[in-house]
């Protein structure tokens, strides 16, 4: 255990439960939204503002009014989380939901230097002597791949959170826990995008303005690595000056902002290539913005499994639809979430449990794929992390 480092906390975690939104758990985390909305470096980051907001004291509050029972709930004790190594802020998110349940955490981090996870972890490590109750349930570590070490934490755990891709998964999974651990995974899944193309020739400048920045922050600001990000945009009343003026602002918007990386400029043009030999469904790719932006358009929806259409970049797979359930034969227990704009949301909610379909968790307006939460992935997260103490 050597080569563990540890960013924040104790290396002696307490599995000793608290309750449900326990007011230490409130207190503390209510303070590390202060701490880091206080901080001015939280600015450059769009991630660590949307976590800190979400952790104030009247979202918090607002969350425990929602969960009737959690009066009668305890943690399950101590929590192993492993965050994704491609999302930043994932890490707190996770932490903040064990929290609220009422385990003890010990936290792996993702192991690229993100500023994200350095400014969380200070913020965590400057609060936490204030809150001794949390210190002795906390700590954040940052290890290399080593199967030995999360073996150790794996074995003394009563809840693993794991995120990653399936082989990630698989692995940790394949170490050796208590008979009554609780498993929560959060694996690889693919997301997508449908838009009413008869709303977006009608809208004005300034909401096709909004659409566009809620769509880059759903996607570029990833680099469509969240799950969450959509790959594929579909369309209904799609038109060509519909589809014209989207894909247009879209540019105009990500010229100003985003700065491609070689890898990933490289990246997108193999995806090209393997796209030209594996899908024929792959009519044409438009670039627009020189290598900012690659529409690759489909001729139909694929026949094989179209989660393994996955641009990354700026690379989007697009299609038109002529009737919305078109999708669902397409859709499966990779599917996550259905971003849109210009549809009713209880429509696409109908379509997805009337035709029973395998995937499709989260249903949300576009800007809001990035909106984690305690429903995640289908999951009710703080009941899974908790137990619930029955007197009759």
């Amino acid at each position: 255990m050597n080569s563990v480092e540890y960013l924040a906390g104790s290396s002696v975690v307490s599995s000793a439960p608290l309750a449900a939104y326990s007011d230490e758990a409130l207190a503390f985390l209510s303070d590390l939204s202060k701490e880091l909305l206080r901080e001015r470096h939280t600015r450059a980051y769009p991630d660590v503002v949307s976590f800190a907001f979400w952790c104030r004291k009247g979202n918090l509050q607002k969350l425990q009014a929602s969960c009737a029972d959690w009066g009668q709930r305890l943690g399950r004790g101590l929590t192993f989380h492993v965050a994704p190594s491609n999302v930043p802020v994932n890490f707190a998110f996770s932490f903040a939901f064990s929290l609220l349940a009422g385990n003890g955490n010990i936290v792996r981090v993702p192991s690229k230097p993100f500023p994200q996870v350095q400014l969380i972890c200070g913020a965590v490590s400057q609060l936490l002597p204030s809150h001794p109750e949390i210190e002795r349930r906390t700590a954040f570590v940052r290890y290399p791949v080593n199967q030995d070490i999360t073996a150790n934490f794996c074995a003394t755990s009563d809840v693993r959170i794991i995120w990653g891709g399936d082989k990630t998964v698989q692995t940790v999974r394949s170490c050796p826990v208590k008979p009554k651990c609780v498993d929560l995974v959060f694996a690889d899944r693919y997301s997508i995008c449908v838009l009413n193309g008869k709303e977006i020739e009608q809208t004005d400048t300034r909401s096709l303005q909004t659409l566009v920045e809620g769509f880059y922050n759903d996607t570029y600001l990833m680099d469509q690595n969240a799950c969450s990000s959509p790959q594929m945009v579909l369309w209904v009343n799609g038109s060509m000056d519909a589809r014209e003026r989207f894909w247009g602002a879209v540019t105009e918007y990500v010229a100003a902002r985003y700065e491609l990386q070689g890898m990933t400029a490289v990246d997108k043009y193999t995806q090209l290539c393997e796209d030209a030999v594996e899908y024929p469904e792959v009519k044409r790719v438009v670039r627009l913005g020189g290598n900012l932006l690659y529409r690759a358009e489909l001729s139909g929806l694929p026949q094989k499994a179209g989660d393994s259409l996955r641009g990354k970049g700026g690379y989007f797979y697009e299609a038109n639809l002529s009737a919305l359930e078109e999708l669902c034969p397409l859709v499966n227990g990779k599917y996550q979430t259905l971003t849109y704009f210009g549809l009713e949301p209880e429509l696409l909610q109908n379509m997805v449990i009337e035709n029973r379909l395998s995937g499709i968790d989260r249903i949300v307006p576009v800007g809001r794929a990035m909106d984690i939460d305690v429903i995640w992935d289908g999951y009710d997260i703080i009941r899974m992390l908790s137990r619930i103490v029955q007197a009759e």
